[in-house]
C-alpha cells in the first residue's frame, strides 16, 4: 500500500513541554518507532506539523533588532529542514541501514486572493497571558487568539492549491524510499499574475498552510490508498473534554463532515480526511501516533470510509 502519515504537532511536542531540541528529539525517537514497521511493509511518506517550531524562529529572529524578522516562508523552509533532519535521522535508527530516507523541502502554491489572509486562524509558537498577548501585539503588529485559558499567535492559513516536485516523490516512493515532505503544510508561495502570463513569478507568502489539509492534498495526488493522520488522541470526540464525550469510531465522510470540531484542533483534520476518501474513495484514520498500525489495520482510532454506516459512536472508557 501507498500510505501517507501526517505527524501532527503535538505528536512532536507534547502540550506545555518546552521547546528543547531534547525534547522534540525524544518524541520523534517515540514517533518514529511507531511508523518504522509501516516503512518496512508499504510505500510510506510522512509529513509533518511546525506550530511551535516556527512560532520559535520567528520570536528569536525579532530579538536581533538590526534585521527584520525573517518572512514566514522562510521560516516554514527552515523548520522543515530541522524537523525532517530529526526525523530522518530516528527513523533510520529504527530501520534497517539500507532502507532509504529523503526529506524534501516542498512549495505548495496558493491564491493569492484566498479569503485565509483577511481573517488569521493558524496558531504558531507558544501559549502567551492575555498580558503578553497584548504587549506583542503592540509591538509586532501580531495577531492573538484564545486557546483554552491563554492566547497564541495566529497567521493566515490558506488553502493548499497545488504541490510543487510530486513527481520527484513519485520516483523516490518507486525506488523504495521513505520520503518526508510537505513539512509544515509545506512552503507557501503564490504567482504574482496567471502563470500562463509574462513576467508571472513564484514568491514566499506570509501564512502558515495547515499541514492536515496539505497532506490530504498530496495523498491525492500520489494516489494513496491510506491517508493517516496521527496525534495525541486516539481518535475523534463528540463533546470532547466534557462527561457526555464519545468517541467515533467508524465515519462516511458526510456524517463526519456534518459535525462540529475545533478550528484550531480537530477540525482541519476532520477535514482533511473527509477530503481524501471523498475525492479517491480511500480509508482515512485519525488517532494516536502510538495506534498507527491499528490505524491501518482499521482497528483503532477514527476510521473514515465511504462504506461506513453515517457515525459508529462508542462510550470514552
Amino acid at each position: 500500500m501507498r500510505v501517507v502519515v501526517a505527524l501532527g504537532g503535538n505528536a512532536l511536542l507534547q502540550r506545555g513541554q518546552p521547546l528543547t531540541a531534547e525534547n522534540q528529539r525524544a518524541n520523534a525517537r517515540t514517533a518514529c518507532s511507531a511508523l518504522a514497521p509501516l516503512a518496512r511493509e508499504h510505500e510510506l511518506v510522512i509529513a509533518h506539523g511546525n506550530g511551535p517550531q516556527v512560532g520559535l524562529l520567528a520570536l528569536q529572529g525579532s530579538a536581533y533588532e538590526d534585521v527584520e524578522v525573517y518572512p514566514l516562508d522562510v521560516l516554514d523552509a527552515q523548520t522543515e529542514g530541522q524537523i525532517g533532519y530529526i526525523l530522518e535521522q530516528e527513523l533510520g535508527n529504527a530501520l534497517p541501514f539500507e532502507k532509504h530516507i529523503a526529506t524534501l523541502l516542498t512549495m505548495i502554491e496558493v491564491d493569492r486572493n484566498d479569503p485565509a489572509f483577511e481573517n488569521p486562524t493558524k496558531p504558531i509558537g507558544p501559549v502567551y497571558s492575555k498580558e503578553e498577548a497584548d504587549q506583542l501585539a503592540k509591538e509586532k503588529g501580531w495577531v492573538f487568539k484564545l486557546d483554552g485559558d491563554d492566547y497564541r499567535r495566529v497567521v493566515p492559513s490558506p488553502m493548499p492549491k497545488r504541490i510543487f516536485g510530486v513527481e520527484m516523490i513519485e520516483a523516490l516512493l518507486e525506488n523504495e524510499c521513505v520520503v518526508i515532505c510537505a513539512g509544515g503544510g509545506g512552503i507557501p508561495t503564490m504567482y504574482t499574475d496567471e502563470p500562463a502570463r509574462p513576467g508571472h513569478r513564484l514568491v514566499g507568502v506570509e501564512a502558515v498552510i495547515d499541514k492536515d489539509l496539505a497532506s490530504a492534498l498530496l495523498a491525492v495526488d500520489l494516489h494513496a490508498d491510506a491517508l493517516l493522520i496521527v496525534t495525541d488522541v486516539d481518535a475523534v470526540y463528540t463533546d470532547f473534554g466534557k462527561p457526555t464525550q464519545r468517541a467515533i469510531r467508524r465515519a462516511t465522510p458526510t456524517a463526519l463532515a456534518a459535525s462540529e470540531f475545533a478550528e484550531g484542533s480537530m477540525g482541519p483534520k476532520v477535514r482533511a480526511a473527509c477530503s481524501f476518501v471523498d475525492r479517491t474513495g480511500g480509508i482515512a484514520a485519525i488517532g494516536s501516533i502510538t495506534d498507527a498500525q491499528g490505524l491501518l489495520r482499521r482497528e483503532a482510532g477514527t476510521l473514515v470510509t465511504l462504506d461506513a454506516r453515517g457515525l459508529e459512536l462508542v462510550h470514552a472508557a
